[in-house]
């Protein structure tokens, strides 16, 4: 097989001059769950409420019982994908199919384990008609939670030391080596728990690494207020839209339940010297801590648009409908500018609260989902075998859904 070094940006200007209003848009990351929600049905909520924005969206999920999948208001169709560990292959033949059965002209990935994935993809997927604004694999490796001090050795942005662990007797004698509870413990790709004991960090690691594999790191711990930046980045080392929040209040995990947009000049400076270093493309999150001091310590990046992204639109800085405009080489209507001097980071004081909501799903699109892997169209044979759904797991699903339906669970 021939290697080419691909231009990025020649792939994603193929949409220039389109009407960014009209385009159908795929996007990934429809698990709402309560405590730990994807960041797809956010992107999806910022475009759909868009007052400019008459295109589709395509949802596409990992598991049957993603919330995002059956809600008709937000979504024309909506697609099972194989999971990662299927290989970048099985994605991009599932990723074709839809593509035949419902077309798209934009992909918008959600989660950090699809993203190495999917920017390998681009060339293939672009030559299918599919644009995307995602970073390449050696500036999503840069910012890898194990590479960041040396991303910032040199710079003024103040991040904690870390540890890759393979395994738990870190944790024995730990404080002899010079580190002291607590500490946050880190999956791979995802999670993180702040530990105040041996027995709690054993148990962490072995959950995370269970979850994410290995190595598992561990991160000093840095008390005070937790804060977070949203930004898409052109790659060039520009920033095309960019918000700052404050959490308010935090699940079990560590993720806002709610938050305030600010204005911080500091937080702001540090958040556009990380994504100019990187020379980022497409969306990112910057989680950062403000220690007793006054100090912004880096505790992440995420290569993604987060969660919590709804609160853009209620800022007036809408970062997928940014993302869209860049893809078509367009300038925001003034409609949907901001007046300086809050161009640069949205309206500070908006505050959002999450909460749950329960969806009805009959058990005929229950079944459909698991049988063909998607709620649109007619599916092919091809879509049913790359659901993943076994034919013993799809009789199971029967026998449990005339069970249900018979009052006997």
């Amino acid at each position: 097989m021939k290697s080419s070094v691909v231009n990025l940006s020649s792939l994603s200007s193929r949409l220039a001059g389109k009407d960014w209003t009209t385009l159908r848009v795929a996007l990934t990351g429809l698990n709402n769950r309560p405590d730990n929600p994807g960041p797809g049905y956010a992107v999806a909520k910022c475009l759909q409420q868009h007052s400019a924005f008459q295109g589709t969206l395509v949802g596409l999920s990992y598991d049957s019982l993603d919330g995002g999948l059956y809600d008709q208001t937000l979504f024309s169709a909506t697609y099972l994908l194989p999971y990662p560990s299927a290989g970048e292959e099985a994605l991009f033949t599932r990723l074709r199919e839809i593509h035949q059965q419902h077309p798209f002209d934009v992909l918008i990935p959600n989660l950090d384990a699809e993203l190495l994935a999917f920017s390998r993809l681009q060339p293939r997927l672009a030559a299918l008609g599919i644009t995307l604004l995602l970073p390449s694999t050696e500036m999503i490796l840069k910012r890898d939670k194990d590479k960041l001090p040396e991303l910032c050795r040199g710079s003024t942005v103040a991040t904690p030391d870390i540890r890759h662990l393979s395994h738990a007797r870190f944790f024995i004698d730990c404080e002899l080596q010079g580190w002291h509870y607590p500490m946050v413990v880190k999956g791979r790709f995802y999670d993180a728990e702040v530990v105040h004991n041996a027995t709690q960090a054993n148990a962490a690691f072995h959950r995370l690494a269970a979850q994410w594999g290995l190595p598992v790191i561990v991160q000093r711990h840095v008390q005070g207020q937790e804060f977070n930046v949203a930004a898409v980045g052109d790659g060039s080392g520009g920033v095309l839209g960019l918000v700052m929040m404050r959490k308010r209040a935090l699940t079990d995990k560590g993720k806002a339940w709610a938050g305030t947009s600010i204005a911080n000049p500091v937080l702001e400076q540090q958040a556009r010297a990380l994504i100019a270093a990187l020379r980022w493309s497409g969306p990112l999150e910057v989680e950062m801590m403000c220690d007793t001091e006054g100090t912004f310590h880096l505790l992440e990046i995420n290569p993604r648009f987060p969660a919590w992204v709804y609160l853009s639109h209620g800022t007036g800085c809408n970062l997928p409908v940014k993302l869209l405009q860049h893809l078509c080489s367009v300038k925001p209507a003034s409609t949907d500018a901001i007046p300086a001097p809050e161009a640069a980071y949205g309206r500070p004081g908006v505050t959002f609260i999450r909460y749950a909501e329960e969806r009805f799903v009959t058990l005929e699109e229950l079944e459909h989902m698991a049988l063909f892997g998607a709620l649109a169209g007619t599916p092919t044979e091809s879509s049913h075998e790359s659901s993943r759904v076994s034919g013993n797991a799809v009789e199971a699903l029967g026998n449990a859904s005339h069970a249900l339906a018979s009052g006997i669970y």
